[in-house]
């Protein structure tokens, strides 16, 4: 008789609360098998172990229903498994329960379970799209890009600002290399010129020192000698 008390304590539970309390405490989906992306990624992705309430809130707004839906039924199974029951039993008894107070047959409760997937899935696609707008890997997207976007091209654009600047300065250092070997060749050219002139003024000045004395010495008159 224990059973049978949790299952109605169970089912009174789940019956007298709202559909938003329901849908609150309905079992989390299973997540969607992970879609190929050609995108390649810009980096390892951050470690996240646990979802932020505002997406935990949008996606129960995408399961909100009127309460004969999969995810009122759901709300069910796991109220009643509480009650200590397990497997095929638990889905069955859940169901007997759901389609007595609903009217809703396993069809219909089957197809809702195929709309919330179908959902799910067009919302994770709308998402993903949005985000690789937003890292700017979507092509053709007539949506403004996003902030993410937006520095990504102002990064390109920077990157080849700086790889012209690096070929002027390139280009600007070996301009700078030959007008320096052009100056040392030309103050050499001019060092050695003066020192060329150095030496033939040096040389001249000796020759016009040397014949000036032999011409001084040789040139002065001297008195006759006397007779005696």
């Amino acid at each position: 008789m224990d059973i049978l008390d949790n299952l109605t304590k169970a089912a009174k539970g789940f019956f007298i609360e709202d559909d938003g309390a329901a849908l609150a405490e309905a079992p989390a989906p299973q997540p969607l098998p992970a879609q190929a992306s050609t995108a390649q990624p810009a980096g390892p992705a951050p470690l996240v172990t646990q979802a932020e309430q505002r997406h935990l809130d949008h996606i129960a707004s995408l399961l909100v229903g009127d309460g004969k839906d999969f995810g009122a039924y759901t709300k069910l199974v796991n109220s009643m498994a509480g009650s200590g029951l397990t497997g095929p039993l638990l889905y069955q008894t859940a169901f007997n329960a759901f389609a007595a107070l609903t009217g809703v047959d396993r069809p219909t409760l089957l197809a809702s379970a195929e709309q919330l997937t179908h959902k799910l899935a067009d919302d994770r696609a709308r998402v993903l799209q949005r985000h690789r707008e937003k890292l700017g890997e979507a092509t053709n997207s007539k949506a403004a890009p996003g902030p993410l976007a937006l520095l990504q091209q102002r990064e390109a654009q920077l990157q080849a600002d700086v790889a012209a600047l690096t070929q002027q300065l390139t280009e600007k250092s070996q301009q700078l290399r030959e007008i320096q070997q052009q100056a040392q060749a030309e103050k050499q050219k001019t060092q050695a010129a003066l020192a060329s002139y150095e030496l033939a003024n040096a040389a001249a000045a000796a020759e016009l020192q040397a014949h000036r004395q032999a011409a001084q010495s040789f040139l002065t008159p001297t008195a006759n000698p006397s007779t005696t």
